[in-house]
């Protein structure tokens, strides 16, 4: 099953595309199991509003097993750091288990992070630096930003937030200090991965009516319930609005925020249309900086694509079971 040139397969895609079951199917041809690229669904207890349908796992009565889901409380702040030191921790034991990793997900920053290999750090907080910031204003916090960036970021839209541009100084100013240098030269040597990566996605009409077709479901399957449970569990009404969109806009609807479910599921329903184009502008970044993107036909049912990704795997060395 091993490749000539490459070590992994990652198949991407934006959200309602049919990822998971083209996954499942393109592991059982491989031989291999899955690790997950999904920043929600590495949280237990996020279920419906994270499409956690573990079911879709198994196979004609099998399953095909899975890594990094259900990992995380959500009394933990999951980040692009722990999943990357995780990932590399699965790549390494399925390889000693002469298993090609499959990775399949659509988390932009999660894949890019294992297929371009960030140099990432944890940062801790800076208590001393943001009393520090406290009293500066929106305008001034920006500038320091600025400073500290040599005059230039990469996300415009830092500037508007007042804990972004907190948060950002905070990163920049740990990634600058003699802490983090020390830091990198005591991490063990990344992991040498070669990923053969397939993209798969949807006409944007269909991919519209599936993103309409699936928040009905999970609505009907009780994503609502599920979001105030997790509040009377513990979950502040802030943090459930930090975990993407669904749990957004289910907590402002329970606390009030709109004048009906239909008003709520109407500009939910607009706004993941609108992650969904947001996911897709970063598969086109990731290629325009390198990363070769296969991508599986536009058009066709599921069979049809996994038929394109496994003759893609095939041509590439992969091993592949008919």
């Amino acid at each position: 099953m091993q490749a000539q040139n490459y070590n992994c397969v990652v198949l991407l895609g934006p959200t309602a595309v049919g990822k998971t079951a083209i996954g499942v199917r393109l592991a059982r041809a491989l031989g291999t199991e899955i690790i997950s690229a999904d920043s929600r669904q590495v949280y237990k207890g996020l279920d419906i509003g994270s499409g956690k349908d573990l079911a879709d796992y198994v196979l004609d009565g099998v399953k095909v097993p899975y890594h990094l889901i259900d990992v995380a409380d959500l009394s933990q702040e999951y980040s692009v750091f722990l999943y990357q030191k995780d990932f590399y921790n699965c790549f390494l034991e399925m390889q000693a288990r002469g298993l090609v990793p499959l990775v399949v997900g659509g988390s932009g920053m999660y894949v890019d992070a294992v297929v371009r290999g960030y140099d990432l750090v944890p940062v801790p907080e800076n208590a001393a630096l943001r009393a520090s910031l406290a009293d500066k204003s929106l305008e001034e916090l920006g500038k320091i930003l600025l400073d500290l960036k040599g005059g230039s970021i990469h996300v415009p839209r830092d500037l508007l937030e007042r804990e972004r541009v907190v948060k950002a100084i905070e990163i920049e100013s740990f990634i600058q200090s003699p802490e983090c240098e020390a830091f990198k030269k005591s991490l063990p040597p990344r992991p040498d991965i070669r990923p053969l990566v397939l993209g798969t996605t949807l006409p944007r009409e269909r991919l519209r009516a599936n993103i309409a077709r699936r928040l009905d479901e999970r609505l009907q399957e009780g994503m609502i319930e599920e979001v105030e449970r997790l509040h009377k569990e513990g979950a502040s009404w802030e943090r459930l609005e930090k975990l993407g969109l669904e749990y957004r806009f289910v907590s402002e609807f329970l606390q009030g925020k709109f004048s009906s479910q239909k008003e709520m599921r109407d500009l939910l329903c607009t706004a993941i249309c609108q992650f969904a184009k947001r996911q897709e502008t970063w598969f086109r970044g990731m290629e325009k900086k390198g990363v070769r993107i296969n991508w599986l036909p536009l058009e066709g049912s599921v069979e049809e694509k996994v038929k394109a990704a496994t003759e893609i795997a095939a041509a590439n060395g992969f091993e592949v079971r008919r």
